[in-house]
C-alpha cells in the first residue's frame, strides 16, 4: 500500500498541475469554431511572361506555409487556388494586416560590400532617402493620392541609386540558418540577430575582412532596400568576423523585429507576390452546429459514466474518476503543445475517451472472470489488468499507427483529428493502467469496499472470492 500511495500522490500532483495549465492558458480554437482571416495571395509574373508552372506556385506556398508556423499560427491552411494564386486562412488571428506585411513581403536578403570612394555620395542619398520616407508619412495622413505616388516613385529612384554604391559579394539569405528578434539592452528599440550556415558564416568572414578599417560600410539590403550599413572596425582586419553570427540593426520595434525574423528564417519567395484580398471571416459552422455538437458529446459522455456505474458498480464509479482525470491530463496537454482545437479535433478528444472506456471494460470483464474462477478479490483484480494489458497494448499500438499515418499523409483538419487521438490514446493507457488500477487497489484497502459483490453483482453465493487476499 506504500508503494499505491506514493502513486496517488503523483496522480493528485498530476491533475493539480493539469488543472493549473488549464486555467492559465487560453484554448486554441480552429477557424470552424473562432473564425479569422483569410488572404488570396497573387503570385506577381514580368509582364508577357508565362504563368508560374504549378513547381513554382507550389515553391512559393511552400514559403508561405513556413512564415505562416513561424507567426505561431496553428492549423493554418495553405492551398493553391488556379494557376497563379494562393489562399490562406489563418484562425484566430486578430491583427491581418500584420499577417499581410509577413505574407505578402518577398524577403530576399543580400549582403553587399560598399564600392571604394562613395563614403559622401551615400550620406547624401541616405539623408535623401530619410526625407521622402518623413514626407511620405506626412502625405499618408492627408491622402493626397498624386503627391504619395509621386513621392514614392522618388524614393524608388534613391533606394536604386543607393543599391548601385554596393557591390554584390554572393551572400545572401539563402544562407540563413536562423533569425531571431533580439532586443537591445540600452534602448526600447530591438535588432534582428542572424546566423549564417558554414558556407555563409564562410563568406561573411572574407567580406568583413575585405572592408575591415577601410571605412566601408557592409550594405544590408531586404528586397533591394538598404536597411543597415555597419561598418567594420580595422581589428577584424586579419580574420574578419567569425563564428557565422551578425546582428542586424535598422531602428526595429519588437513587432517589426519578429515580422523581419520570420520572413527570414521562411525563406525568401521565388517571385512578388501580392495581396489582393484580405478579409476576416467568421465561423464556418455556426453558433447552432457548434452548441449542438458540444450537447452532443456531452451527452454521449455522461451516457458512458451512467452505464459504467450500473454495470459495472464499484469497479464503474472507479473507472468514471478515471475517465475525468483522462480528460484533464489530456486537455491540459492541448493547451501546452497549443494545439488549435476544430470540430473533427474535438470529435478525436471524444473518440479518445471512448477508448479509455474500452480499457476500463477490458480490465474488469477479466476480473469478473477471475471472481467467477475462485479466486481472491485482491488477486482477481490484479490478474484483471496483468491479463488485459495486451490486449489493450495491441489495440492502442493499431490505433497509433492509423493516426500516424493520418499525420503524416494528411492536412488540415485531417491531421489536427489525428495528433488530438494519438494524444488521447497515450494518455488513456496512463490513466487505464495506472490510475484505475491505483484507486481500486486503495478502494480495497477500506472495509466497507472489501464486498465481492460490488465487483461482480452476479456472483454465486457461497463463492470463495469472499476472502480479500
Amino acid at each position: 500500500m506504500g508503494k499505491q500511495r506514493s502513486i496517488l500522490i503523483l496522480i493528485l500532483l498530476l491533475v493539480m498541475a493539469a488543472i493549473t495549465v488549464i486555467v492559465q492558458l487560453p484554448v486554441h480554437l480552429g477557424l470552424d469554431l473562432q473564425g479569422g482571416s483569410q488572404l488570396t495571395i497573387q503570385v506577381q509574373v514580368p509582364q508577357g511572361s508565362k504563368p508560374p508552372s504549378p513547381e513554382d506556385l507550389e515553391a512559393v506556398r511552400s514559403v508561405l506555409e513556413n512564415r505562416v508556423n513561424g507567426l505561431g499560427v496553428s492549423e493554418a491552411l495553405v492551398q493553391t487556388a488556379g494557376q497563379d494564386q494562393i489562399l490562406v486562412q489563418l484562425p484566430g488571428v486578430s491583427d491581418p494586416e500584420q499577417a499581410e506585411r509577413v505574407l505578402g513581403g518577398t524577403a530576399q536578403l543580400e549582403f553587399r560590400a560598399q564600392k571604394p570612394g562613395t563614403e559622401a555620395q551615400l550620406r547624401i542619398e541616405s539623408q535623401q532617402k530619410q526625407e521622402k520616407l518623413t514626407q511620405l508619412a506626412v502625405l499618408n495622413q492627408t491622402g493626397d493620392r498624386s503627391a504619395i505616388t509621386k513621392v514614392q516613385q522618388e524614393l524608388k529612384v534613391t533606394r536604386q541609386e543607393i543599391l548601385n554604391l554596393f557591390e554584390d559579394q554572393g551572400l545572401t539569405g539563402k544562407n540563413l540558418a536562423d533569425a531571431f528578434p533580439e532586443p537591445k539592452s540600452s534602448s526600447n528599440t530591438w535588432n534582428v540577430g542572424i546566423r549564417f550556415d558554414t558556407k555563409g558564416g564562410e563568406l561573411f568572414a572574407a567580406l568583413t575582412k575585405k572592408l575591415a578599417g577601410t571605412g566601408r560600410a557592409i550594405g544590408i539590403f531586404l528586397d533591394q532596400d538598404l536597411i543597415s550599413a555597419p561598418v567594420v572596425p580595422v581589428t577584424f582586419a586579419e580574420t574578419g568576423i567569425t563564428g557565422g553570427s551578425a546582428i542586424i540593426e535598422g531602428n526595429f520595434d519588437a513587432q517589426t523585429s519578429l515580422d523581419l525574423a520570420v520572413q527570414l528564417r521562411g525563406g525568401a519567395l521565388p517571385f512578388p507576390v501580392a495581396v489582393v484580398e484580405n478579409r476576416t471571416v467568421g465561423a464556418t459552422l455556426g453558433r447552432d452546429s457548434i452548441q449542438s455538437s458540444i450537447y452532443a458529446g456531452i451527452g454521449g459522455l455522461l451516457l458512458v459514466l451512467i452505464f459504467m456505474v450500473a454495470y459495472y458498480r464499484l469497479p464503474g464509479a472507479i473507472a468514471d474518476l478515471s475517465l475525468l482525470i483522462y480528460s484533464l491530463l489530456t486537455f491540459a496537454c492541448f493547451d501546452l503543445l497549443g494545439v488549435t482545437l476544430t470540430l473533427p479535433g474535438i470529435a478525436g478528444f471524444i473518440l479518445s475517451i471512448g477508448m479509455a472506456v474500452d480499457a476500463n471494460v477490458l480490465i474488469f470483464e477479466r476480473t469478473r472472470e477471475e471472481l467467477r474462477a475462485g479466486k481472491s478479490l485482491y488477486r482477481a483484480v490484479e490478474s484483471g489488468f496483468y491479463r488485459a494489458f495486451s490486449s489493450i497494448l495491441d489495440s492502442n499500438v493499431t490505433t497509433l499507427i492509423a493516426c500516424a499515418a493520418l499525420f503524416w499523409l494528411g492536412a488540415g483538419l485531417v491531421r489536427g483529428f489525428a495528433l488530438t487521438l494519438a494524444l488521447g490514446v497515450v494518455v488513456s493507457m496512463f490513466t487505464a493502467i495506472t490510475c484505475s488500477r491505483t484507486l481500486l487497489l486503495v478502494a480495497l484497502s477500506i472495509p466497507v469496499f472489501r464486498k465481492p459483490r460490488l465487483f461482480c453483482p452476479n456472483l454465486p453465493t457461497g463463492n470463495p472470492t469472499a476472502r480479500i487476499a
